[in-house]
């Protein structure tokens, strides 16, 4: 009977840790998703250089054009300084937000497209696919650490 209880116990046990692991990758899912649903919101509203430095985690990384690399948010605030930014529009949405079991880490994938007019003022638009890595931070917001 004592081994019975004591199994019982133990599957018990082991259920319930998987169910908080499930729980923390769920929450953090949806709060990665409204975080970047807040990103795309702040780039449309207050321009894409404050929501690009807004987002970004101190050590956060962007990849852009010829494969460069911008490391760290005082960085990506003046890559995004660029005159060509203001008066660019981006829009996004993820296709797809996973998270790791503890809840800390997760990304997205998705579709973006990028308008901005030319010197002439046509509008040039471009379209591609972005991944973005999101960590909680010690507030429990999320930033972005690759971009």
């Amino acid at each position: 009977m004592r081994k019975t209880s004591s199994a019982f116990i133990a599957i018990l046990l082991l259920l319930c840790t998987i169910g908080k692991a499930q729980s923390k990758k769920q929450t953090a899912i949806k709060e990665i998703q409204e975080a970047e649903k807040n990103f795309e919101a702040m780039a449309a509203a207050k321009g894409i250089q404050h929501a690009f430095e807004y987002f970004a985690a101190e050590d956060a990384t962007i990849k852009r054009g010829n494969d460069s690399l911008i490391v760290g948010k005082a960085g990506i605030a003046k890559f995004y300084s660029a005159d060509f930014f203001k008066t660019a529009v981006v829009n996004w949405s993820p296709d797809f937000t996973d998270a790791s079991e503890s809840g800390d880490m997760g990304y997205t994938v998705g579709r973006y497209v990028w308008k901005s007019k030319d010197q002439h003022g046509a509008v040039k638009e471009s379209k591609g696919v972005f991944h973005t890595v999101w960590k909680r931070q010690a507030d429990g917001s999320w930033k972005y650490v690759w971009d």
